[in-house]
């Protein structure tokens, strides 16, 4: 396996762009993974981050740390999203690795803390994070907050 910093290696932002767009994107969204990945290459500034995870030439994961993952809970940051490995590769513990450089690019970037929002119970918490408390979401849904320290 081999994890690839889009930030990090300019040459791989389109391929980011289309995979995000084809593990999250609505036709809706489609734009917003495209700018936010497309304006992410900027060394001056430490968010934010997009990660691929590679089996030879083949992506088979990615994940995200951003300021906010649409929840009303903004003055928190940073935000692990877009955790997401193929189902044939599960099971494996390679979200580990996105998460484990997630972590230690967020500390690099002089953060204490990274949180995240799902309405996943019992993944993360075997990586460090702890349940935090409940957001919302512009669209009138709520999902869990876990936060971990780094």
């Amino acid at each position: 396996m081999k994890m690839i910093s889009v930030n990090e290696n300019p040459e791989f932002v389109n391929k980011a762009i289309k995979y995000f767009q084809s593990k999250w994107a609505s036709e809706e969204s489609m734009m917003l993974y495209e700018d936010c990945i497309s304006h992410s290459i900027d060394p001056s500034n430490p968010l934010p981050q997009w990660y691929l995870l590679m089996d030879g030439d083949k992506i088979i994961g990615c994940a995200g740390v951003i300021t906010n993952d649409f929840i009303s809970r903004m003055d928190l940051y940073p935000w692990l999203c877009a955790l997401y490995i193929e189902e044939e590769y599960r099971g494996n513990a390679y979200g580990s690795i996105l998460l484990e450089k997630a972590k230690k690019n967020a500390k690099n970037g002089g953060f204490n803390n990274l949180y995240l929002c799902t309405d996943h119970i019992g993944y993360y918490e075997k990586y460090g994070f702890e349940y935090f408390g409940v957001g919302y979401h512009p669209w009138g849904e709520n999902s869990r907050i876990y936060k971990t320290i780094i």
